[in-house]
């Protein structure tokens, strides 16, 4: 009844007699209900203030501990077409196996002979780079011979000049002889003239006497000439050493000149012969780039580009393979809000997909069919689904993980933290409260600081 009329039914009708109320209003009834229900405050008091270890739990999936183990795309450095396939999906193949062939898609490669023909021009250029070198040797002898030719040219002449040095003194010696002469035959004269005008000597001496000045007049001026010839001589041999020295000089600049033009021509004929030897290089490793070979021992996972005679671009993956051998590892993702209750070393409990489990979080104890494992690295940055990724390695000292897990597979972890009381895990979850913040100490986890 609402009560919300003013004529009280119950009040008019007396129900007492009717059976049905009888039945459903007993007092024995009442007294087990009572009874119940102070049983059951008690237990559940009594389990308010049971132990419950508070945890993190995440979801991820079974990955490897290591980047190289992980499954894993073969793609082609090079364009090309699919020519034939030798594996099938699901076959086991080694490292080095051949898993397809593919031909050429470029025309600067359909040439056949190729390399052949390239390996033309490195002989062709390199017989051009001994012939340079081979010109500038010679061009080399030919410097160094008209060096030495110089220097002979130079020290002849320098002779020359010595001589003509020499004669120049000599015929100076002669003129000066020569005025001495030419004095003294002047003085002869005058005093023959004189005393032959004093009847002394007579008009033969005199004209004797003006032969010999006259003679000796005429020698002064050979003297004199010879002089001039030999300070002559001396310019033109100081002349002749210029000139030697400027045109053997323009001589070996002309021969360095050819010299340099040829080690030029010789050095660029190189550079072209290394530019061909790294196409050649280039050519033969582009033809073993023909063979798509395994990376690593695994399994082929699935072939990504299939048929014959399809064509991709380089970098295109082709087929991916999953390592055989790997490291088995689980990743998860965990709230930003769990974050700092998460470190290295932590034991985690887990639970794989395929593998149930009895999972009481309060009482892990009492549960079955989970692993433990430690955490290994813990992301800094968050990931695009807003959650952290953890990395959650096998536990030596504990039971082993399944060998049949597959990378992939589903898994559900469980961090295990500190001990409360039921009645405080239900406040902090009813308010929104993380899980007591605990750090652990001396290097052990909270399950270590427990035992």
């Amino acid at each position: 009844m609402l009560n919300i009329s003013n004529n009280k039914l119950n009040q008019k009708v007396n129900i007492d007699n009717y059976v049905s109320f009888k039945k459903v209003f007993h007092d024995r009834d009442y007294k087990h209900f009572n009874r119940f229900l102070k049983a059951f405050s008690i237990i559940l008091l009594i389990v308010l203030f049971l132990p419950w270890t508070q945890n993190v739990t995440s979801i991820g999936n079974v990955t490897t501990l290591r980047p190289d183990q992980r499954p894993q795309t073969i793609q082609s450095p090079i364009p090309g077409r699919i020519e034939k396939w030798y594996v099938n999906e699901g076959d086991f193949v080694k490292k080095g196996d051949t898993i397809l062939f593919i031909s050429e898609v470029k025309s600067d490669y359909f040439d056949p002979n190729l390399m052949q023909r390239t390996q033309k021009q490195i002989d062709a250029k390199g017989k051009s780079v001994n012939s340079y070198e081979n010109k500038v040797k010679s061009l080399e002898n030919q410097v160094t011979s008209l060096r030495k030719e110089l220097v002979l040219k130079t020290e002849q002449t320098k002779n020359k000049l010595l001589q003509a040095k020499l004669k120049v003194t000599n015929d100076s010696i002669k003129f000066e002889a020569s005025k001495t002469n030419l004095s003294i035959a002047e003085r002869q004269y005058k005093r023959t003239e004189t005393l032959e005008k004093e009847g002394l000597k007579a008009v033969k001496d005199v004209e004797e006497k003006k032969l010999k000045l006259q003679k000796t007049q005429a020698e002064i001026i050979g003297a004199e000439n010879d002089l001039l010839a030999s300070k002559n001589e001396v310019l033109n041999a100081r002349i002749e050493l210029n000139r030697i020295a400027a045109s053997y000089n323009d001589k070996i600049s002309k021969a360095e000149s050819d010299m340099f033009t040829a080690q030029s021509s010789q050095f660029d004929t190189e550079a072209q012969v290394t530019k061909l030897e790294n196409s050649f290089t280039n050519y033969s490793l582009r033809n073993d780039m023909y063979y798509i070979r395994a990376t690593q021992e695994g399994y082929i996972n699935r072939a990504l580009r299939g048929g014959i005679g399809q064509t991709f671009k380089e970098g295109e993956p082709l087929v991916g393979i999953m390592p055989s051998k790997i490291d088995i590892a689980v990743e998860a993702f965990i709230e930003p809000i769990d974050l700092p209750l998460i470190h290295k070393g932590e034991s985690v409990q887990i639970q794989f997909d395929g593998w149930p489990a009895i999972v009481f979080s309060g009482w892990p104890n009492a549960s079955y069919g989970t692993f433990t494992g430690k955490v290994v690295a813990i992301e800094n940055f968050i990931s695009s689904n807003g959650k952290y990724r953890v990395l959650i390695s096998p536990d030596p000292d504990t039971p082993k993980w399944p060998d049949a897990l597959r990378a992939g597979s589903g898994a559900r972890t469980m961090a295990l933290l500190e001990d409360v009381p039921i009645w405080f895990e239900l406040w902090r979850k009813l308010n929104g409260f993380p899980p007591n913040y605990y750090q652990p100490t001396n290097g052990k986890t909270s399950g270590d600081s427990k035992k």
